[in-house]
């Protein structure tokens, strides 16, 4: 098992890292690997709607988008961990998924999804939403845990605090490993599920 796990913190070893590093933790002892990859301190523009993808098979502006789509092929999940900006995942994680998702093509049914939000106070429950709906539009199972992904601290270091947030880090980690674990037994015995043709539908004509 293998989970690609998206830091979009623009700081380095900040509250977001405390939350990702717990769940590393758990998936290694959960026997999973997994992969960090730190984007919120690059320079993501947002998509264009050129629509180039749809003939590429890659974004046209080639920067960390292309660079993780493989990863994101060959993995079983995908955590997106962002910190809180104006109740929702800051620009630059919001550039990066609306590009990831658009540009990649390959069939992304049975990965497991998972969010994370990391805030000061408040913003978590809208950011856990906006996040979660990349997986749902692709048919990404989400791993749940035991309250909402949301890990919180303001300064510094402030997320080793959050007690419940790291245990909240530490169950998701285990749940999506036996999702994923469960979901490769269920393709080997039975495969994937049947796709219908997509009919896709104007409402102005």
């Amino acid at each position: 098992m293998k989970v690609l796990i998206i830091n979009g913190s623009p700081r380095v070893n900040g509250n977001t890292t405390i939350a990702v590093n717990e769940l590393v933790k758990t998936f290694n002892q959960e026997g999973v690997e997994s992969e960090v990859v730190q984007i919120g301190n690059k320079a993501i523009r947002g998509c264009i709607g050129c629509y180039s993808c749809a003939e590429n098979k890659k974004c046209v502006f080639d920067d960390e988008v292309n660079q993780l789509a493989p990863k994101f092929e060959a993995a079983d999940g995908l955590v997106v961990a962002t910190p809180v900006y104006y109740a929702s995942p800051n620009g630059t994680v919001l550039s990066f998924l609306d590009r990831l998702f658009m540009s990649c093509k390959f069939d992304k049914t049975m990965k497991v999804g998972a969010g994370i939000a990391v805030a000061r106070r408040g913003g978590c429950s809208a950011t856990f939403d906006a996040l979660n709906k990349y997986f749902t539009i692709c048919g990404m199972p989400i791993a749940s845990s035991q309250y909402w992904n949301s890990v919180h601290g303001a300064g510094k270091g402030e997320a080793e605090q959050d007690l419940e947030g790291l245990q909240t880090m530490r169950t998701l980690g285990r749940n999506m490993a036996f999702l994923m674990k469960s979901i490769a037994l269920g393709k080997e015995k039975y495969g994937l599920p049947n796709q219908e043709p997509w009919q896709p539908t104007n409402f102005i004509r």
